[in-house]
């Protein structure tokens, strides 16, 4: 079986929030919200050992790469520029059936971030979440960063193209209709 690259800090980020918030207001955290990252931490750990999740599935295939993880634990660039690549686009595996049913995979900005974390082993979704955003002129009010080689969201560069790829993917600009 391959191994998934997964964050031991992935969901912990609201987790960690609430308890911190709880502390300031000298008050006992909701047990139940605390309880329901526990469980989503329990559930993301048991679906990357099911076949039905695997299938079709470019998280999947993502972190089980051991060549795309070990980019994007050696390039903060090359991470920002995965992360962006997946927001605000669907992929499209080119295996036969999958193009010809028109099936295609797409990941919520946060969710995103989070394949990031997991692929390189640290952190959690808010590490990525919205860096691409200060290098766009979308009127933001944010200076461009400085030269990270960081691109906006919904940027596919050459390099992940070319590697999302030769891993069985290819990008289908998103439709208004969707």
């Amino acid at each position: 079986m391959k191994k998934v690259a997964s964050s031991p800090e992935r969901h912990t980020f609201q987790k960690e929030g609430a308890i911190k918030r709880a502390e300031e207001a000298d008050k006992e955290p909701n047990q139940a919200y605390i309880d329901m990252w526990e469980q989503i931490k329990i559930d993301d750990a048991n679906k990357i050992h099911d076949p039905e999740w695997q299938k079709n599935n470019m998280e999947y295939d993502l972190r089980s790469s051991k060549e795309l993880c070990d980019k994007a634990k050696a390039s903060d660039a090359y991470a920002q520029n995965l992360y962006a690549a997946m927001c605000n686009m669907t992929w499209q595996s080119r295996e036969f059936w999958q193009e010809m049913k028109g099936e295609v995979w797409s990941a919520s900005w946060r969710h995103s971030g989070g394949i990031v974390a997991d692929m390189r082993e640290q952190g959690d979704y808010i590490d990525w979440y919205c860096s691409g955003i200060g290098n766009s002129d979308a009127g933001y009010g944010l200076d461009a960063r400085p030269a990270t080689g960081y691109v906006p969201e919904g940027t596919v560069t050459e390099e992940i193209e070319l590697d999302l790829n030769q891993l069985g993917w290819r990008p289908v600009p998103w439709s208004d209709d969707e």
